[in-house]
């Protein structure tokens, strides 16, 4: 907590404890027992008392802490607002953060254009890569020599500057050819990744000429499809350099747009930008318009797209169906239908709201289709031995890409078109297994019979049939068809995927279509299946292999059964268990099983009972004075029972209780054994909280195992679990669920911290952590902790720790624990740490009087009198009143708690008699004074 000093200081008073005791007990007063029996009637006799402070007061503790204060007005100051930009005009490292952090800010709202429910191409990334893999030798063939002359003369309207930097561009040299040739997959992927950094590098040491010469080179590999089973790869390691070299060329032009005054809002206009910033964006796109072949043109000119933001409105709008038409230039359909996922990818990454260039790209693709079982790709696939049903899977991750991005947030009618255009075009599988891919589930399944229709007559030869049978599933998996077509598509699927004599097929397929049959069938139909999936992976132990596939199987199946007398009841459930011989995979299975079952227990009535049942059973076991075999048990019933929480905080409670014990029973007897067992405990205790759910659960036993930990002298062990309690404070939700409903949770909060400042009083200090480091701790996650708008809790709280850090400063403590040294015992009233202590209580003060100045309206002056009434009282219990100032703060209390006469005057003039009462004990004077000051307000 940190800020200003406070205009009160505060000074606790010196307390006298034993004293005081003995002046609150209550007077002896003789009884007749001559006139007592136990059946007479009850005479009530007043016994007099003497009472010098509030019970209240007893509970206070005390330690000491430096730090400064939180200023109000720094919380909000994040760099990034006019005035603290104004005021780092003259700082440039100020100014790059400031750059730094709206780029971070532009990153996350350009992602946010389209929602959570549109996956990226990030988390495609990898499975294309670990999929599209090739043994075959490669080569990467990188031309950075000299190509003066290519370009042809500059049109006379062209600036000289430009001319100059083409010129520049074309007289670049790096060096002759360079051709790699015999890389492995791994080489290759080194190379591009070099080639990567090579980029940033030079873009680093301002050689954009050279940065530009070498994602050139890099489009051109995209031309290549001499190991043609490897181009999905290939694209998305080139592409990578793509997107750095776009991301490097928008932040250059963006970094030109700042002058000494603001830097260019998130969403601006062209009119926004500097003529200079214009200029330089203008360049990039005149030397790429410069580059002779056609491929690495579009690439890189489409990897700048979102440049075109600079320099007009209608920029990327325009620029899109030239690039699309450009695609139209390029032979190769593969090559051909990467470049339009690309295309689509920045389109979406840049102006997803432009669809018609997205769908122009998609009806382009299919007037293309018909390339794919042309002479000129046979031809190709001859000559590198592959054949056509792997040829075309080749095609998918760019088509999936293209579908998905067309179908997102597309309306039914378009949806529909596109799956008759794709109907109307022969060999379509590949096309409809795309389709299926990427629409919405919801489509699919609706006219899942419609697809099946489209299956059937699809090229066999192609595409495997079992493949769109499999697509076809996922998308049942997350919708339902039309209830009267199920049992249909059922056997249509089932009567391709049971024709299947390669069992890896045969179970991809069969994995998917369970999860259908459990949803929607009965018991019987998922037993026939079972049946089959039997029948095809017994032969030659093929369920080997197969394990995960089949591990997924149970798993759907035990989901879709809750009853578990239905489940044994399936004949071939317990045969299909057998096939997992390997027991490692069998002893996974089996505990899968048995967690479905206890989890099945749902109803929290059955769950109380049985964890009640079980705490009982808890509770009778002894094993006597051998604590280790005790512990043993608990250890044993916590991996047993962790799913009811009851129990384990049933155990924890027992392990507490048996650290106690063993210290009190093995006291002087085998020390080093005893604290060994004993820390045994607290550090099951330690991991076993952190899996309770009820969070002040796991709150209240942090402190009472950080308690038990302290009077074992483990106190280590007892700083971790108060840290812990602390680090857990801010994840308290606002409202909590209490016997079924939903209470505010600050009530509770505020219970659990003066239990919590109560401990903290004895807690010594850590040598390495500083003057109550834990109080400090625990003030700053106050402080940061988001309360209620009409709540004074947080305010009760840090009256709670003025109590605290006045008991705090007290020569002996009010309490201690055994062979415990205290703070009291460690600094032995030390005048550094009685001043840091002193400064903390001023910024709780100030954090006090802070929120008493924010209730000064209408609506919060009864808050306000409570509150100021409240800080008054503790001022008069715990503060040194012969001080000025904090005499002169409690009259100013004392006036506010009455000034709109929203003050209880019955409380007031008892308050008043107590003072003048106290004024009369020895070493009280001041008070007299105090109370001649304090005026009670008449009410006509």
């Amino acid at each position: 907590v940190t800020g200003k000093m406070a205009a009160f200081p505060w000074h606790s008073r010196h307390r006298n404890y034993k004293a005081e005791f003995a002046s609150c007990q209550l007077e002896a007063v003789p009884l007749e027992f001559g006139d007592y029996h136990p059946l007479k009637p009850i005479t009530v006799t007043e016994s007099k008392t003497k009472k010098i402070s509030r019970k209240g007061s007893t509970s206070s503790t005390s330690s000491s802490s430096s730090s400064s204060v939180v200023d109000p007005l720094s919380s909000v100051l994040d760099g990034t607002d006019p005035l603290s930009m104004f005021a780092a005009t003259a700082d440039p490292a100020a100014m790059a953060a400031a750059m730094e952090s709206s780029r971070k800010k532009r990153d996350r709202d350009d992602s946010s254009i389209v929602g959570s429910d549109f996956e990226p191409w990030a988390n495609k990334r990898g499975e294309i890569l670990a999929r599209y893999t090739t043994t075959e030798k490669l080569s990467i063939n990188l031309f950075m020599g000299s190509e003066k002359g290519r370009v042809g003369t500059a049109s006379s309207a062209m600036s000289e500057k430009v001319r100059t930097r083409l010129e520049e561009l074309d007289d670049f040299e790096e060096g002759s050819q360079k051709e790699l040739l015999n890389l492995t997959q791994q080489d290759y992927v080194n190379r591009i990744e070099e080639l990567n950094q090579s980029l940033k590098d030079a873009w680093a040491s301002d050689q954009k000429v050279k940065a530009l010469k070498i994602v050139i080179q890099c489009s051109k590999l995209l031309s290549d499809t001499s190991v043609i089973q490897f181009y999905p790869s290939k694209f998305v390691l080139i592409t990578d350099i793509l997107d750095t070299f776009g991301k490097l060329v928008y932040e250059r032009i963006f970094s030109m747009c700042v002058d000494n005054r603001s830097i260019l809002p998130d969403h601006f206009s062209p009119e926004n930008v500097n003529d200079t910033a214009k200029e330089t964006c203008l360049n990039w796109f005149f030397k790429i318009a410069s580059i002779r072949e056609l491929i690495p043109r579009f690439y890189v000119e489409a990897s700048i797209l979102k440049c075109n933001k600079f320099l007009s409105k209608t920029g990327i709008s325009e620029c899109l169906p030239r690039l699309t038409c450009m695609i139209r230039g390029i032979g190769d359909p593969l090559v051909s239908v990467y470049a339009r996922a690309y295309l689509c990818r920045v389109g979406m990454e840049v102006a997803p709201q432009l669809k018609e260039s997205l769908n122009k790209n998609f009806f382009d693709f299919l007037l293309t289709f018909k390339q794919i079982h042309g002479d000129t790709v046979q031809n190709q696939l001859v000559v590198q031995g592959v054949e056509l049903p792997s040829y075309l899977p080749l095609y998918s991750p760019a088509m999936d890409w293209i579908f998905q991005c067309i179908s997102y947030h597309a309306p039914e009618v378009l949806l529909t078109e596109m799956m008759e255009r794709c109907k109307k075009l022969g060999n379509n599988a590949l096309l409809l297994n795309s389709v299926m891919s990427a629409f919405r589930a919801e489509f699919v399944a609706t006219r899942s019979m419609d697809f099946i229709g489209m299956i059937k007559e699809c090229d066999e030869s192609g595409f495997p049939k079992h493949l769109l049978f499999r697509s076809l599933g996922l998308n049942l998996a997350l919708a339902d068809p039309p209830e009267s077509d199920r049992l249909q598509i059922l056997n249509e699927a089932w009567k391709v995927i049971t024709k299947l004599k390669n069992p890896q097929d045969y179970i991809n397929c069969a994995e998917v279509w369970v999860e259908y049959t459990c949803k929607h069938f009965t018991k019987r139909e998922v037993n026939t299946v079972l049946a089959d999936v039997i029948k095809h992976m017994t032969p030659d132990r093929a369920f080997e292999d197969s394990y995960p596939q089949l591990q997924s199987i149970i798993k759907k199946v035990i989901a879709h059964f809750h009853d578990f007398s239905v489940l044994f009841s399936v004949e071939k459930f317990l045969p299909f268990l057998d096939m997992f011989q390997k027991e490692c995979v069998r002893v996974e299975v089996c505990k899968h099983i048995m967690e479905a079952f206890i989890n099945a227990l749902t109803l929290e009535d059955e769950k109380r009972t049985l964890a009640h049942l079980i705490n009982g059973f808890i509770k009778m076991v002894s094993f006597g004075r051998d604590f280790e075999q005790q512990l043993s048990f608990y250890v044993e019933s916590r991996s047993m029972f962790c799913n009811l929480e009851p129990v384990l905080v049933q155990l924890i409670h027992s392990v507490n209780r048996l650290a106690m014990e063993t210290r009190k029973v093995m006291k002087g007897n085998h020390s080093r054994k005893t604290a060994a067992f004993v820390r045994a405990c607290v550090a099951y205790c330690f991991i076993t909280i952190p899996s309770l759910v009820g969070i002040f659960t796991r709150l209240n036993l942090y402190l009472h195992s950080g308690q038990v930990a302290l009077a074992n002298q483990c106190l280590s062990q007892a700083d971790a679990f108060f840290k812990a309690a602390i680090s857990l404070i801010p994840e308290v939700p606002k409202m909590i669920n209490i016997d079924g409903k939903m209470r505010p949770s600050e009530s509770f909060l505020l219970e659990f911290l003066c239990n919590f400042f109560s401990t903290l009083l004895v807690v010594p200090d850590h040598p390495e952590h500083g003057v109550l480091f834990l109080v400090r701790e625990l003030l700053n996650v106050i402080q940061d902790y988001t309360w209620e708008d009409n709540s004074d809790d947080k305010i009760r709280i840090y009256t709670c720790v003025l109590h605290l850090l006045s008991a705090m400063s007290q020569e002996t403590y009010l309490y201690h624990i055994d062979k415990v040294d205290s703070n009291d015992s460690l600094y032995g009233g030390d005048s550094k740490f009685l001043a840091e202590n002193n400064k903390l209580c001023e910024t709780v003060m100030a954090q006090i009087l802070e929120h008493l100045k924010t209730l000064a309206k209408d609506e919060a002056l009864k808050r306000q009198s409570l509150l100021g009434l409240s800080f008054f009282n503790s001022i008069l219990a715990h503060g040194d009143l012969r001080n000025n100032k904090l005499n002169q703060l409690s009259v100013n209390l004392w006036h506010l708690a009455q000034r709109h006469g929203c003050a209880d005057t019955r409380t007031m003039v008892k308050t008043l008699d107590y003072i003048k009462k106290r004024s009369k004990q020895p070493g009280m004077n001041h008070l007299t004074e105090l109370a001649l000051r304090l005026p009670l307000q008449t009410r006509t």
